[in-house]
């Protein structure tokens, strides 16, 4: 069982999530802007980290930036999850430091495996 923190501003997005987690046996903790992500992700130190792109303030990628250059925070995988689909979007987002990408609506299956790749 890993704890994963999902980075998120929608409360619906959220619930889904955190249902494929929970019925997967993993305890969750959630942030709801990327300023609280980040600080989540550091008090916490959770295993691996669902940030969201869009978001006020500190948008996802920004966010995924600051843990990924941050020593206490470096070492959690991020995986973006969003429903930016384009190219550049992703390669973006690995340029910030993300270890996977996955899109809205996201499939169960994907999210599971991704979850066991980067956790082994």
């Amino acid at each position: 069982m890993a704890r994963i923190l999902i980075v998120d501003d929608s409360p619906t997005e959220i619930r889904k999530i955190s249902t494929i987690l929970k019925d997967n046996k993993h305890e969750v903790i959630t942030a709801d802007n990327g300023a609280d992500g980040v600080a989540v992700a550091r008090s916490e130190q959770p295993d691996l980290i669902l940030m969201d792109v869009v978001m006020p303030g500190l948008n996802g990628f920004q966010a995924t930036r600051q843990l990924s250059r941050a020593s206490e925070t470096a070492d959690i995988p991020v995986v973006i999850v969003t429903t930016k689909d384009q190219e550049t979007d992703r390669v973006w987002g690995t340029r910030q430091g993300a270890k996977g990408y996955l899109v809205k609506p996201v499939d169960e299956g994907n999210l599971v495996r991704t979850i066991t790749e980067l956790l082994g």
